[in-house]
């Protein structure tokens, strides 16, 4: 049977210890990281932002046991050069225009391509990677995973503020991403070979250079062989970041099931799922989202329940239950937005924001991952 292994990549805010401001440090964060995490961590556009990888992972177990170790390293490797990292969707308060570029022919290119757009882009995701069997699956189960999309950025919520205003958006990094071109949610596309040609139109057209220009809510990896989920804030707590993984294992194994039983999923037109994404940008989980189905609005926290029950049948297989049923807490507890809005409120002061978004990005790291 194929195995549908699975990784995470986290974005995090490098930041003062102190005040809480943005620092265009990632030069010393590496130098100290490095030694522990090695080709796992890595620059990115703005200094101000590390990247993150797990391995691949054999299972949710695995997964969890990376992503504690990682924030672990990672912690203690900042907290050596007088930096702390911080995990949420956008900053609260730094302005991106006082944030450093990193150098580089591909950050230069991108840059000078998309100017502003680019340096503006100061956002933290979370991306998770889903082994496919071969490359024709791959495209007919993101045709199906679309629809799902806006339960994970809901479920994910965790940029409320920029630039130090309440947006009065969950996911104000989703508006910020969707100024970029070729973003959002993908079209559906019949074939892997259409899917090609929509590729090789783009670069023979000179609009890219190769399909990692594409930047979509879930995209085919142009090299790793799996389904790349991208629409997520970066959870701040790292019992979420597992569970993201696991929903998006066992969302595409459930998928993969019905597919080769001849049971697809139905199919929805992108526009309809943009619709409902806005809604969980925008609300969360106090929204409702639109089951085009029936016609109806339906309570986003009724939708996450429905979602436990329909990838229920597969968790037990990839022993990733406990890690699913993570969601119950995230429905009880909030996202890291509506957590962070809590301080806000009772504070007043986004400087509090930021030490509670420092304490619950390292909260728990220290034990090994192996439990809850």
């Amino acid at each position: 049977m194929f195995r549908f292994t699975l990784g995470v990549e986290e974005e995090f805010q490098i930041v003062d210890p102190e005040s809480g401001e943005l620092r265009s440090h990632v030069s010393q964060l590496l130098a100290s990281s490095t030694p522990t995490l090695g080709d796992q961590i890595k620059r990115e556009l703005h200094q101000s932002i590390v990247e993150v990888g797990t391995k691949i992972c054999d299972d949710v177990g695995e997964l969890q046991a990376e992503i504690f170790r990682i924030r672990r390293e990672l912690t203690s490797s900042a907290e050596r050069v007088g930096l702390a990292v911080a995990a949420a969707g956008t900053h609260p308060f730094s302005d991106w225009k006082d944030q450093v570029l990193s150098p580089g022919v591909r950050y230069d290119s991108i840059v000078e391509e998309l100017q502003q757009l680019a340096r503006s882009l100061l956002i933290f995701g979370l991306h998770v990677h889903v082994a496919v069997p071969d490359k024709q699956t791959a495209i007919d189960l993101m045709n199906q995973a679309r629809y799902f999309l806006p339960h994970l950025l809901a479920l994910s919520t965790s940029s409320p503020f920029w630039m130090g205003r309440d947006t009065g958006l969950k996911s104000y990094r989703t508006t910020i991403f969707r100024r970029f071109p070729r973003t959002g949610v993908p079209d559906h596309f019949n074939s892997w070979g259409e899917y090609e040609n929509y590729i090789k139109l783009l670069v023979d057209l000179n609009c890219i250079d190769d399909a990692r220009k594409i930047w979509w809510d879930v995209r085919p990896h142009p090299t790793f062989g799996t389904l790349e989920f991208r629409v997520c804030d970066v959870p701040t707590r790292p019992q979420d970041a597992v569970m993201f993984g696991a929903l998006c294992q066992a969302i595409i194994v459930k998928l993969y099931k019905l597919y080769t039983s001849n049971m697809g999923f139905r199919l929805y037109r992108r526009a309809l799922i943009e619709e409902n994404k806005w809604r969980a940008a925008r609300w969360g989980l106090d929204g409702k989202l639109i089951d085009f189905g029936r016609r109806v609005e339906v309570p986003m926290r009724e939708l996450a329940l429905e979602l436990l029950e329909f990838v229920d049948d597969v968790v037990d297989p990839l022993g990733s239950r406990d890690a699913v049923n993570h969601v119950h807490a995230i429905l009880r507890d909030g996202t890291s937005a509506d957590r962070q809005l809590a301080v806000y409120r009772q504070t007043g002061d986004l400087r509090a924001v930021m030490r509670h978004l420092i304490r619950e990005t390292r909260d728990g790291v220290e034990r090994t991952g192996s439990g809850q």
